[in-house]
């Protein structure tokens, strides 16, 4: 029977934007079409009740039972997602990448476990952790992004699993998640990554040994700001748990938002690409400007975590922050008129935040003030930089 997890192939592995063309696209899924269809189903027809209740005894993505299991449509892209790494054993599919989160976490914790979770995480997942799993009788401990192995005071002998997030989604640190990672086996915790940032095509996690690789889909993946969707790339151990409790807690995804999905990872590597280096040029320009104080970019040689950027990072993604020397940063974002005022990012239009990262701190202190987080899209970088500009010396 067809399955969720990535058939193994000889020879060399295709180079990863080729990966994010060709894969999930066999024919169980496609037939005789470049795209698998939109299988829309909630009840599936048996044969006979030998069938039906043979059904209930199996399950793998690629074996018709229910709806809320997946059609082709989900399984292809789900497919697609754990073949950007060539580690990840399977992937399960979540309705939004906050959902991917709790599902991840969920899978993991138990009451009366301990979880370690980085001080510069995404802000939904703080509020999980803080009021959701502490309701629960999980407690978390937030710590600083740039602990690196030194992490392993922090264990206790509850501690259950420790949470990354490699760049901050605000203040860009980049953790050390090998040096993490390896402290974290050696005591049997389960690790886990929020890699929405990058996605596996920049920095393939699993392949770093982290056992649970989360990515908002609904970003650089479906890349078209019109679907909501996470993903939870797995290795092999953590697998069957983590499927049953993504089943249990209800968790599915519609076969269109998985069709937007699986159509916009297609071109993931040509826009990644694109956007990622506008974003550079667009941030080397602001560096250079007599109003910004500060650019916040991990390919910068100031930012925290630098040199695991340049070590483990395969190029830049195309999120990044600012600060101004002398305030009016609303009026400047108010100012532009190609970047949109809005959440999220990876889609292909451009887009300016204000932030306040020390209200998103525990364990260690944020005191640069008020953030600009830039989303840079697929606009011509000499538009995006112009526009700046005149917002800057017009406010």
């Amino acid at each position: 029977m067809p399955t969720l997890v990535r058939p193994r192939r000889s020879g060399p592995l295709p180079k990863p934007p080729t990966t994010a063309v060709t894969a999930g696209r066999r024919s169980e899924w496609t037939g005789h079409a470049v795209n698998p269809p939109v299988w829309r189903a909630s009840t599936i027809l048996y044969d006979d009740v030998a069938a039906l209740k043979a059904g209930v005894k199996t399950n793998a993505d690629g074996e018709w039972f229910y709806g809320r299991r997946g059609t082709p449509t989900q399984w292809s892209l789900a497919e697609a997602i754990t073949a950007l790494d060539p580690a990840a054993h399977a992937t399960m599919l979540y309705p939004s990448g906050a959902a991917a989160v709790a599902g991840a976490l969920l899978a993991v914790l138990k009451p009366g476990d301990h979880l370690l979770m980085v001080d510069s995480t995404y802000d939904p997942t703080r509020r999980l952790c803080d009021a959701y799993l502490a309701q629960r009788g999980v407690e978390t401990s937030y710590y600083d992004p740039m602990a690196g192995a030194g992490i392993e005071a922090l264990l206790r002998p509850n501690t259950r699993a420790l949470f990354m997030e490699s760049p901050g989604s605000l203040t860009f640190e980049v953790q050390d998640v090998p040096a993490i990672v390896a402290v974290a086996r050696a005591r049997g915790i389960t690790t886990l990554i929020d890699n929405t940032w990058a996605t596996p095509l920049y920095y393939p996690t699993a392949s770093m040994g982290v056992d649970l690789t989360i990515c908002a889909v609904t970003k650089y993946i479906a890349g078209h700001s019109d679907v909501m969707m996470g993903s939870v790339s797995a290795l092999e151990p953590h697998w069957v748990n983590l499927r049953t409790t993504a089943q249990v807690l209800g968790n599915a995804v519609s076969p269109d938002d998985a069709y937007l999905a699986a159509r916009g990872l297609r071109t993931l590597a040509l826009r990644l690409k694109q956007q990622g280096q506008t974003a550079l040029a667009v941030a080397h320009w602001l560096a250079k400007h007599p109003r910004v104080a500060r650019v916040l970019h991990p390919a910068f040689a100031d930012c925290p975590g630098h040199d695991a950027y340049a070590r483990d990072f395969l190029a830049p993604g195309g999120l990044f922050g600012f600060m101004l020397k002398d305030g009016g940063t609303d009026a400047v974002i108010d100012a532009l008129t190609l970047f949109g005022i809005g959440y999220s990012w990876g889609g292909y239009e451009s887009l300016a935040l204000p932030t306040e990262p020390s209200r998103c701190r525990s364990a260690t202190r944020w005191d640069g003030g008020t953030v600009i987080r830039l989303s840079i899209g697929l606009e011509d970088e000499c538009d995006l930089i112009a526009d700046i500009d005149r917002a800057l010396s017009q406010v």
